[in-house]
C-alpha cells in the first residue's frame, strides 16, 4: 500500500538525488573550467551549507517551539562530511567524470552491501541481479569518456566513497535531519579552515567560481543532504545504494535540458538499464517486506 510515509520517502529521495546531480555538475563546472581552486571551492561549499542550514534550523525551531532539538555534536558525521567533500573536490582535478562516477558509486555500493552482510541482512539473488543491471547501465553510459585514472585521483575518490557511505550509514540514526545536517556542516567548517592553513597550494577564484561554490554548498549540499537524511529512514540499505546510481543519469539528462546537449541513444539505453535494475531491487525489497509480515502473522 502506497501510504503517506512511502510517498514522503519517494519525494525526499528524488529531491536528494536531484541535489546530488546538481552538486556534481556545479563542482565539475567550477573545477574543470578552473573558475576556482579545489580548496577554496570546498571551504565556500561547507561554510555556505553551514550558514543556510543553521538559519533554516533556527527558523524551524522557533516555529515548533521545540526545546528538545538543541545542539548535539556528532564529530564522526562531521569528519566524514569534511573528508568526503575535500576528497571529492581534489579527486576531480585528475579524474574524468566517467571514471570518477564509477569509482565513487562503486565504493558506496560495496560498503553498503558489506554493511548489510555484517548486520545479517543478506541481499536476495534478485536484488544482486538488479544492482548488476544498474551498474551495467552506468558503465555503458560513461564508457566513451572512460580513461585510465591517475593513481592519486582514484585513491582520493575511493576515500570520498568510503566517507560518503559512512556519512549515509550514520544518518540512519537521525531523528531530526535538518538539525543534524546543520550541526555536521557547522562542525566541519573549522576542519576545512584548518586544512586551508595547512595546504599551501595556489589559490585562485573568479566570481563565477564563487557562485558555483555557494550554490553547491547552500542548495545542492546543505539542503540536499538534510533531505537525504530524511529519505534514508524509509529506505533499505540495498535500495540506498542502488538509487544513488541514478545520479550520473540525472546529471546527464540535466545537460540535455539545460546545456543544449544531445539526447543520445546511449543515454536512453543507459537510463533504461538503471531504471530497470532499480525497479528489480525495489520490487524484491517490497516482496521481502510482504514475506516478513506473513511469517510474523502465521
Amino acid at each position: 500500500m502506497f501510504n503517506q510515509k512511502k510517498a514522503s520517502t519517494v519525494i525526499a529521495t528524488a529531491t536528494a538525488l536531484l541535489a546530488f546531480a546538481g552538486n556534481s555538475v556545479l563542482c565539475r563546472l567550477a573545477l574543470a573550467e578552473r573558475e576556482i581552486d579545489a580548496g577554496s571551492f570546498t571551504v565556500l561549499r561547507i561554510i555556505a551549507g553551514a550558514v543556510v542550514l543553521m538559519l533554516l534550523w533556527r527558523v524551524r525551531e522557533c516555529r515548533a517551539m521545540d526545546s528538545k532539538s538543541g545542539f548535539r555534536s556528532n564529530w564522526l558525521a562531521s569528519t566524514l562530511l569534511f573528508t568526503y567533500a575535500l576528497s571529492f573536490s581534489y579527486a576531480y582535478l585528475s579524474l574524468d567524470t566517467g571514471s570518477g562516477a564509477l569509482i565513487l558509486f562503486g565504493v558506496v555500493q560495496l560498503v553498503l552491501v558489506l554493511d548489510s552482510w555484517r548486520s545479517g541482512k543478506r541481499l536476495a539473488f534478485t536484488e544482486i541481479c538488479g544492482v548488476l543491471v544498474c551498474f551495467t547501465g552506468l558503465v555503458y553510459l560513461v564508457l566513451p569518456s572512460l580513461s585510465t585514472p591517475s593513481a592519486q585521483g582514484a585513491a582520493l575518490m575511493v576515500i570520498a566513497g568510503l566517507a560518503w557511505a559512512g556519512y549515509t550509514l550514520v544518518g540512519y540514526g537521525s531523528q531530526l535531519p535538518l538539525r543534524d545536517t546543520a550541526i555536521n556542516f557547522v562542525l566541519a567548517s573549522p576542519l576545512i579552515m584548518l586544512w586551508m592553513l595547512i595546504d599551501y597550494g595556489d589559490r585562485y577564484y573568479s566570481l563565477t567560481g564563487v557562485v558555483y561554490a555557494l550554490l553547491s554548498g547552500a542548495l545542492a549540499s546543505g539542503i540536499g543532504y538534510a533531505i537525504w537524511y530524511h529519505a534514508i529512514k524509509g529506505l533499505k540499505t540495498s535500495t540506498i545504494g542502488a538509487v544513488q546510481l541514478l545520479v550520473p543519469i540525472i546529471a546527464s539528462l540535466g545537460g540535455v535540458l539545460f546545456s543544449n546537449e544531445t539526447l543520445s541513444v546511449r543515454l536512453v539505453v543507459a537510463t533504461g538499464f538503471v531504471l530497470g535494475g532499480l525497479l528489480i531491487v525495489v520490487l524484491q525489497s517490497h516482496q521481502g517486506d510482504v514475506d516478513s509480515v506473513k511469517s510474523k502473522s502465521s
